[in-house]
């Protein structure tokens, strides 16, 4: 059974959301986002609060059913207050500079990377090393901020790269003569 599977998810005050059929909207303050939960999961509306459930004891259905409260939480948790991800910059000359909606970053090329924010996403540049992406969904966000730290991961050397706030990196000790 799954633990996360059975505790219903409480609607925040703020936000409305509503269940048709398979596919759970809520709309907050930050903005509106649906979910379409997987056809082995049931899904229901009762006073205030989303009750999810296997459609059968299935392997697969029991697999999906905490999946489908986690998804369904955090687009309610996604209107209501949002999310952000912070990234920061280590190396001599790195930095990040927003021109318009593009975020430029200078990491060590012969050129600048130039990133297109995407729909739905901000990024803001309070320091010239350090970065916070936000937005209403959870995914996106992540997936934004992964795609930045791509372009120069951290090295365990010296750490120079891109990396997230709240990532400890493993140093190497260096070469000995």
């Amino acid at each position: 059974m799954s633990r996360i599977g059975k505790k219903p998810v409480a609607v925040p005050q703020g936000v409305t959301a509503t269940v048709n059929g398979q596919t759970v909207t809520a709309k907050g303050p930050k903005g509106e986002l649906k979910f379409v939960v997987n056809d082995e999961v049931l899904v229901k509306l009762e006073d205030g609060k989303i009750k999810v459930d296997p459609r059968d004891q299935s392997k697969t259905a029991r697999s999906k059913w905490g999946m489908s409260r986690t998804q369904i939480l955090n687009i309610l948790a996604g209107v209501k207050d949002g999310f952000e991800r912070r990234l920061e910059i280590n190396g001599v000359g790195y930095r990040a500079v927003m021109q318009g909606k593009n975020l430029q970053l200078a990491l060590g090329f012969s050129h600048d990377v130039v990133y297109e924010t995407p729909q739905g996403v901000t990024i803001t540049v309070p320091k010239p090393t350090e970065i916070v992406v936000a937005g209403s969904d959870k995914q996106v966000v992540g997936q934004v901020a992964a795609e930045i730290r791509q372009f120069r991961g951290p090295e365990p050397y010296k750490g120079k790269g891109v990396k997230y706030a709240d990532e400890r990196i493993v140093r190497k000790e260096g070469k000995k003569k």
